[in-house]
């Protein structure tokens, strides 16, 4: 029988491909028990899977409609290993650029072009699930739409919406746990606080979630206007009670009864900060702008580490703080994070 070549052949086996992923996400036959039979379940706002295209080994890259937002959101999951058994979720949220950039600064790129996260979680049954998008927004639901960022209804995004979807599509065990860095060290605990119960723990890594000072508002306003943002859109004036309502330092009574794990370094020059550490590639430029801005910015994370450590002791709450002797604010130290942080929190989504 004759056999198509050529153009023809290749096409024919970019959709075979993308027709697996599909099943994967919405068909029966490769659906975990619990899962909806027939496909991802929409929100019920009305958000839904748009698309699932394959990417490398277990990742898919979904595209979900968001109803809060009005537009569509780039999604990247890791699916779990046996996807016959229900799995927990764990979110992983990026800093600054929201994950857009491959590489860029310190703080730039994301888990997956930044850190080794795919082989991390090779063998671990549990969903990881990567939003990619949300620049300068610290994942909040702004109260005003920005001329730059649009509408930005993260929270309602990452609560409400994308959990139905992804629990539906890859037979989620109703357990998660959400991790971010930098901005997004922030944010974790913020979302943690606006979905009481969604979340068994928490990772952060080189956060300042003290926002609601003027040291904090400060720190906010610096990233969101260098993203092209404006926090007036976001909480307001620094006099309005929504920055304090955003605060997780005033309300960490509020973080009882889950897992914590909180790191950051000091910004001092560490091991990885060298020609040859992870993202430098022999570079000068970019190891200095690890040891300038990077110093600096995990300088800042340290001191707010340490009152956060504070809080949480005299409020009687349990965490395990890593505060490192030295390491600046950049990608090799959040991997290592991260690795230290999977024993925490998989203990969490296990219980």
């Amino acid at each position: 029988m004759h056999r198509p070549t050529g153009p023809r052949r290749s096409h024919r086996f970019r959709l075979v491909a993308v027709c697996a992923a599909l099943t994967l996400v919405c068909g029966q036959a490769a659906t975990p028990a619990g899962a909806s039979p027939t496909r991802a379940r929409p929100a019920p706002d009305g958000s839904h899977l748009l698309t699932a295209v394959p990417g490398l080994g277990r990742m898919l890259d979904l595209t979900v409609y968001s109803a809060a937002m009005r537009r569509a959101i780039s999604v990247e999951v890791l699916a779990p290993p046996n996807i016959s058994r229900h799995a927990p979720v764990l979110y992983l949220l990026n800093g600054i650029d929201g994950g857009g950039s491959p590489t860029g600064w310190s703080g730039g790129g994301n888990w997956l072009t930044r850190t080794d996260t795919a082989r991390f979680f090779a063998d671990k049954q549990v969903t990881v699930v990567m939003p990619v998008g949300g620049a300068g927004s610290f994942f909040a639901d702004w109260r005003a739409d920005d001329p730059v960022h649009g509408r930005q209804r993260w929270t309602t995004f990452l609560t409400r919406e994308l959990p139905p979807i992804i629990d539906s599509a890859f037979g989620g065990s109703g357990a998660n746990a959400i991790a971010g860095l930098s901005m997004a060290g922030v944010s974790v605990f913020q979302l943690a606080l606006a979905a009481p119960g969604l979340y068994r723990g928490v990772g952060s890594f080189s956060g300042c979630v003290r926002t609601s000072d003027p040291l904090g508002q400060l720190m906010v306003d610096t990233i969101v206007t260098a993203t092209g943002g404006d926090s007036l859109n976001m909480w307001g004036p620094p006099s309005d009670p929504a920055w304090r309502a955003n605060d997780p330092y005033l309300h960490a009574e509020r973080l009882r009864g889950l897992a914590l794990y909180i790191a950051s370094g000091n910004g001092l020059p560490g091991p990885l900060d060298t020609l040859n550490g992870p993202g430098i590639g022999h570079s000068p430029m970019k190891l200095a702008d690890q040891l300038l801005i990077g110093g600096i910015l995990d300088a800042l994370a340290g001191q707010c580490t340490q009152e956060l450590r504070d809080r949480l002791r005299q409020l009687q709450i349990p965490a395990t703080v890593a505060l490192r002797t030295d390491g600046t604010h950049s990608w090799g130290y959040w991997q290592q994070d991260l690795h230290n942080a999977w024993p925490t929190l998989s203990a969490a989504l296990d219980r």
